[in-house]
């Protein structure tokens, strides 16, 4: 264990987490999420304990957001529900993960089969216990640096 970080962020996600590099995604997925056919060799990690949550609480905590696109944050849109539906758990993750994000950006919605599309070519996928089904994210890593020197 170490202070200051969840106990959720297992040495394995630790390591990935460091590994990826700007603007590579990572997918937080519920449990009904199809991981190992889609990820096809990528890492999954597994977190079947957590809640989609306890999850993104824990990886955003130490995962900076891409900050060069509009929607550094995607979820799968709820199938057969306007484009403007968002589930409770949808809310929630967004309302948590919404102050590290700039002003200017927002979480996107996005189509099932697209977002099966998006997530085959994320660096790799976190199977979390979430139940709620269509409870499935993309996170952009950002940077951490400096400001350009003139």
């Amino acid at each position: 264990m170490l202070k200051g970080i969840s106990p959720l962020l297992t040495p394995e996600l630790l390591k990935i987490m460091m590994e990826m590099g700007h603007d590579d995604a990572l997918v937080l997925a519920d449990a009904n999420f199809t991981a190992m056919s889609i990820a096809a060799g990528k890492p999954v990690i597994r977190l079947p304990g957590a809640s989609m949550l306890q999850a993104v609480q824990a990886i955003s905590a130490l995962l900076p957001l891409a900050a060069d696109v509009p929607h550094p944050v995607g979820f799968m849109a709820v199938s057969g529900e306007p484009a403007s539906y968002r589930s409770a758990l949808q809310r929630d993750v967004i309302t948590l993960i919404q102050p590290e994000m700039l002003p200017s950006q927002s979480a996107e919605p996005v189509e099932r089969y697209a977002f099966y599309d998006r997530a085959r070519a994320a660096y790799a996928i976190v199977l979390t216990g979430e139940k709620q089904p269509f409870g499935n994210f993309i996170l952009r890593k950002g940077v951490i640096g400096e400001n350009l020197r003139p």
